[in-house]
């Protein structure tokens, strides 16, 4: 890995297109080396995990609405719809918007946190559904996956978005429009567009993760990627961005980011240097922010050795400034501590995530966020009695470039009535890498068979998973069945109608 640095140029200063950010990124997309099997296994992991996830979100409000749009633009030899047979194609850009939303509505797919967060796995929607459009292979995928991943986690790395309000879309956008770049074999000039265009109509602002979340959180990524296809295709029609999008007087920088004395590092593999970024993520093992997958096997932990949680008087969270400040009390949102919150509030609520976790020993996707749950008396009363405290420890951890130490979890302190005191603290959930059951490929396939259960009928779940696991052999015809489908009247928004404009 080469570190780049980054500044604001003036209009007036001559900075060469080689030695702008866009254009190492599309460098990196252009650069055919080639993908290692470790990466290449890993790619399936996350193909089985998207369509875990987005299978159990298949019916949600969100995914309903997406699919009811994208139905709306039909197109023979287009790309394919969770749920839907294969034979329903619409527009690819469409396809990604459907799918990637089914995919991000139950957060609980892959996940990268470093400077910034992301779910680099919110690529891969966008990329097959280009990739069956345009008639590419299973190796072409994989490729472009590997460059999606290499791009989204090395601007995670070095360049911090949460900090000024930015949403984590804003590194998504460049990221799909890399990916799509290596997909299509496009040359460097076209993909330096792209990306530049891909950066531009995909800044926004965090409120879709502050204060009372709604569905767009769900929508968020699917719209940048939506945006990263429309952003190349005028690309490869000769179309030109704004530029240079990072260095530029009144560009990202300059005005979004750090500002023009700002100075960033970003780590990018060498010419010929293979693409390994997706092994530095991780997936979920529970459907929850992911500074709360550690919290959640702590509480599973801990639970134990609390006799009687009617009995507790306080439970404070040591954990990083990130946890502390983004779903723990440090946000100041008192929507975190309301019952009647919606699911992508509590989602964001430690809080709420611990005292659930810490009654049932156990957290489930539908489970644990139902509105009956999160009224229960008891539930809101313990609820009430947990607190978060930034730890310098935990946000150093957080932080570290060592990945023996990075952590993403915390430190219960547990205070019972009688004055006694229980800790426990958890730095890495169980499926992380370094956890104490890290996720392997059979892991994801019960993941996938857990979610799809009831949904998907057996043949077809299976159906699937074997076909996914020819992901490096498959043809664009075999690409085209990557979509599990539901059985006929099992889903909903399955045919095109009149609600909207579209």
């Amino acid at each position: 890995m080469k570190l780049h640095k980054v500044r604001v140029y003036k209009s007036s200063e001559k900075l060469p297109r080689e030695e702008q950010l866009a254009w190492k990124l599309a460098a990196l997309a252009t650069d055919p080396v080639p993908v290692e099997a470790a990466v290449e296994e890993m790619i399936v992991n996350r193909l089985i995990d998207n369509a875990a996830v987005a299978i159990a979100a298949i019916n949600r409000s969100p995914a309903v609405t997406a699919r009811s749009q994208a139905l709306a633009h039909p197109r023979d030899g287009g790309a394919t719809l969770f749920g839907l047979p294969e034979g329903v194609r619409v527009c690819a850009e469409w396809a990604a918007w459907a799918n990637g939303t089914a995919v991000r509505e139950l957060d609980f797919h892959d996940t990268f946190l470093a400077a910034d967060y992301s779910h680099p796995g919110d690529n891969l929607p966008a990329l097959l559904a280009v990739a069956q459009q345009k008639g590419c292979s299973g190796a072409d995928l994989i490729r472009a996956a590997a460059t999606a991943y290499e791009v989204q986690v090395d601007l995670v790395k070095s360049i911090c978005l949460h900090e000024h309000k930015i949403d984590h879309v804003a590194h998504l956008g460049p990221s799909a429009a890399a990916g799509i770049g290596t997909l299509l074999g496009l040359s460097t000039e076209a993909v330096y567009q792209a990306v530049q265009q891909a950066l531009h109509v995909t800044t926004a602002t965090r409120q879709s993760r502050k204060g009372e979340i709604s569905s767009w959180k769900a929508f968020a990524p699917a719209h940048a990627t939506k945006l990263a296809i429309e952003a190349v295709d005028r690309a490869m029609r000769g179309e030109g961005a704004p530029s240079p999008i990072y260095e530029g007087e009144d560009a990202v920088i300059a005005w979004m980011l750090s500002g023009p004395k700002a100075e960033y590092q970003v780590p990018l593999p060498e010419a010929g240097e293979p693409k390994r970024a997706i092994l530095d993520t991780y997936t979920k093992e529970h459907s929850a922010e992911y500074q709360a997958q550690a919290i959640i096997d702590l509480a599973a932990r801990l639970g134990a050795r609390v006799p009687d949680l009617a009995k507790v008087k306080s439970i404070v969270l040591h954990t990083s400034h990130h946890t502390h400040y983004v779903i723990g009390t440090g946000a100041g949102d008192p929507q975190k501590m309301d019952p009647d919150a919606s699911r992508e509030t509590l989602d964001h609520s430690i809080m709420y995530i611990f005292a659930v976790a810490l009654e049932d020993r156990s957290w489930h996707h539908v489970r644990s966020y139902a509105p009956e749950r999160a009224r229960r008396p008891e539930t809101v009363a313990l609820w009430h009695k947990i607190s978060t405290l930034e730890d310098p420890v935990w946000t150093e951890r957080y932080h570290t470039a060592d990945p023996a130490r990075k952590a993403f979890g915390g430190k219960a302190v547990v205070t019972m009535a009688d004055g006694s005191v229980i800790e426990d603290e958890l730095a890495v959930a169980n499926a992380h890498p370094l956890g104490a059951r890290p996720f392997a490929r059979p892991d994801y396939i019960r993941k996938f068979r857990t979610l799809t259960e009831g949904v998907l009928a057996p043949a077809e779940a299976e159906r699937f998973l074997d076909l996914v696991q020819q992901l490096p052999r498959l043809d664009a015809a075999g690409l085209c069945g990557l979509n599990p489908a539901l059985p006929e009247g099992a889903l909903l928004g399955a045919a095109r109608d009149r609600a909207g404009i579209f």
